[in-house]
């Protein structure tokens, strides 16, 4: 992909994804086949406050995040897609005051559906926090 479609294509995320900006998640790399994302350790992130670690819904909104710029960019044109299921299963806690990684691949692009899958980690993409896998519906679906 080429410097200007990546950045044309990580703009217009941040500005039509209000809530990427919200969960403090910037990029980190987009490349043929997958995207990665980070969000940055917040206190307004952490689900029980004495424990610094980054609740599950924050972490379940980075990789719907992370999934679906993932699928558009494997497009390589903007268009509206929507979610139709998402699972991620939740492999230990993430380390406590610390940012968290995600990183999803398109794998496959059916006429109306893009299938995707990923990881959330932190220091180490070979000890992942969550594994996700989902679906997306694409324009003209019926």
């Amino acid at each position: 992909m080429n410097e200007a479609v990546r950045t044309s294509l990580m703009g217009r995320a941040l500005d039509h994804v209000p809530h990427m900006r919200a969960l403090g998640i910037s990029f980190r790399g987009i490349e043929d086949g997958w995207v990665e994302l980070e969000m940055a350790y917040s206190p307004d992130l952490v689900a029980y406050p004495d424990s610094g670690v980054i609740a599950n819904g924050a972490i379940f909104a980075l990789m719907d995040s992370t999934a679906g710029i993932a699928v558009v960019a494997g497009l390589r044109q903007s268009m509206p897609i929507a979610t139709i299921d998402m699972r991620l299963d939740y492999l230990h806690p993430p380390a406590p005051f610390e940012r968290l990684i995600g990183r999803a691949q398109c794998y496959k692009y059916t006429r109306s559906m893009a299938f995707v899958r990923g990881l959330a980690y932190q220091d180490s993409i070979d000890h992942p926090v969550a594994n996700m896998v989902g679906s997306f519906v694409l324009p003209g679906a019926s």
